[in-house]
């Protein structure tokens, strides 16, 4: 199978990127990038391509793209220390005009949108931006199955995304800033003893991740599901990883 992946230099995007590399079942891998990707060097089944306009996607790139089924958007940044128009642009804009374009490449046509606990498509006064952002992204998505049957999303929405057990990646991940560093510090000891279904360990990611986007586009069944089968919870995914 031919997939296509975002986000690959980042946290989530490098536990996929490192499953994929190896999947027995995906043949060819297709890597949108702004920038070179160092753990894709050297491997036959990836295709990077640099790419720097995520609003856009012109025909010659669509036909380097040909005969994918599948996508998995990991692409994102945090939304401290971006304005609130670029973590829009980021998260919704970008998405949305792939996941249009996409949609033709084959039928049906499987997107895995790495959303985050917290979102949701019914915002509150009390609702943080990023939450209400991302559910925003989701609603998007949502509709443009409606409109268009070959479009299969699935809004997978990750807990604390934890690395500490995945050597693999560790040389690939970008590095915390001094804030970030400090709150993981803080939040992963208690995370691990008191809220473990919080957790998402990124060895297990790539794979669920993957099973998703390889799979025939059917809802998901399950206790953590919603939005008639296609909205998964950390708990969700958790049930998938056998955690």
């Amino acid at each position: 199978m031919h997939l296509i992946l975002t986000g690959a230099t980042g946290l989530v995007g490098s536990a996929c990127l490192h499953h994929l590399l190896h999947a027995k079942n995906v043949e060819k891998l297709s890597i949108l990038s702004r920038r070179p990707v160092p753990m894709a060097e050297g491997n036959p089944k990836a295709q990077v391509i640099i790419h720097k306009d995520y609003l856009n996607y012109p025909e010659d790139l669509l036909a380097q793209l040909k005969g994918a089924e599948g996508c998995i958007w990991a692409q994102g940044v945090s939304s401290v220390g971006v304005s609130k128009a670029d973590y829009i642009a980021i998260t919704v804009d970008y998405p949305l005009a792939a996941a249009k374009a996409f949609s033709g490449l084959s039928s049906p046509f499987k997107f895995v949108y790495v959303s985050g606990g917290g979102a949701t498509t019914t915002p509150s006064m009390m609702t943080p931006m990023f939450g209400t952002v991302k559910g925003q992204a989701e609603t998007a998505l949502l509709k443009l199955s409606k409109d268009d049957p070959r479009f299969c999303p699935y809004l997978v929405r990750l807990g604390y995304v934890d690395p500490s057990h995945h050597p693999e990646i560790q040389a690939f991940i970008p590095a915390q800033d001094g804030i970030s560093k400090k709150a993981a510090k803080f939040m992963a000891p208690a995370i691990m003893a008191v809220f473990k279904d919080m957790r998402t360990p990124t060895e297990n990611v790539g794979q669920v991740l993957s099973d998703l986007a390889v799979g025939d586009g059917a809802p998901i069944q399950g206790k953590g599901v919603h939005s008639e089968g296609r909205t998964l919870e950390n708990s969700a995914f958790r049930r998938l990883a056998g955690l």
